[in-house]
């Protein structure tokens, strides 16, 4: 399963002002380069070179970043390899803790994993992406590599879908506008009328089932999370392999407890 990778935290259809900073900009590029996916060959570990073809920058640019971040403690280096260090945590704190990311929201994911034997996760939207917020895995001889920061096509994934399926129509429309349908498995929908038809099912049953559309022999569903409001803010799913689960299992076994875990978080995050 490939990420996504970032848009650059831009809205659809957004412009840039005469206010983007571009130095700015490319030093969060440098350190969006030191993700999961495109660190994991080397552990979180990446060379001057590999840094500058990640981000487009030149070497000279990239050394003058990498430099400025190792003197504000956000990355380190042994003269050839650089990290980020655990100073990073902070900014993720920064978004986590004002809605609520905390040890109750944690324990709810675990109570919800354990209860169904399969992993759950948290995800937001972002752009053309979901992203991933809180995640609780299960233990297996072949785990997915998702973790909190990945991100995944919305269109094609059940926290995307009932995320979508949430936005005004004005909203909706100027989404499917801006990102077209990818098409990543044999099965995924890419046809927008048939889209949209999916997104007004999955609004009327309040829930998303993905099968076989994000990646062959994976399937899953999810349920949004909302405010006291009724304003949906985020999406909480649950995925298994469709050797361990058919579509029915997810309905009958699945949704009651995510449906439970989501009413609980919808409580106890502060959005």
């Amino acid at each position: 399963m490939t990420e996504k990778q970032p848009d650059g935290g831009r809205t659809a259809g957004a412009e840039r002002t005469t206010d983007f900073v571009e130095a700015l900009a490319r030093g969060v590029r440098v350190l969006e380069c030191f993700t999961f996916d495109q660190a994991e060959s080397q552990r979180g570990r990446m060379t001057l070179t590999e840094v500058g073809k990640l981000t487009n920058l030149t070497r000279g640019t990239a050394r003058r970043l990498l430099l400025t971040l190792k003197e504000m403690h956000y990355v380190d280096s042994d003269g050839k390899f650089f990290w980020l260090t655990p100073r990073v945590l902070r900014l993720a704190e920064g978004f986590r803790m004002p809605i609520g990311l905390g040890d109750r929201t944690l324990a709810l994911l675990q109570g919800l994993t354990r209860t169904i034997n399969e992993s759950a996760s948290i995800a937001i939207l972002e752009g053309d992406s979901v992203v991933y917020i809180e995640r609780v895995e299960v233990r297996r001889i072949y785990s997915s590599r998702i973790v909190n920061g990945t991100r995944l096509p919305a269109a094609c994934s059940s926290i995307g879908r009932v995320l979508l399926a949430s936005l005004p129509p004005e909203q909706l429309d100027n989404w499917l506008e801006s990102y077209p349908l990818e098409q990543m498995t044999t099965k995924t929908i890419v046809d927008p009328a048939k889209f949209r038809e999916e997104l007004a099912r999955i609004r009327a049953q309040g829930y998303a089932i993905i099968d076989e559309e994000l990646e062959l022999g994976i399937r899953s569903i999810a349920v949004p999370i909302g405010t006291s409001f009724g304003r949906v803010v985020a999406a909480m799913n649950a995925s298994t392999s469709i050797a361990r689960h058919s579509v029915e299992d997810l309905q009958k076994i699945f949704l009651p407890e995510l449906l439970r875990t989501a009413e609980e978080l919808s409580r106890s995050m502060d959005w």
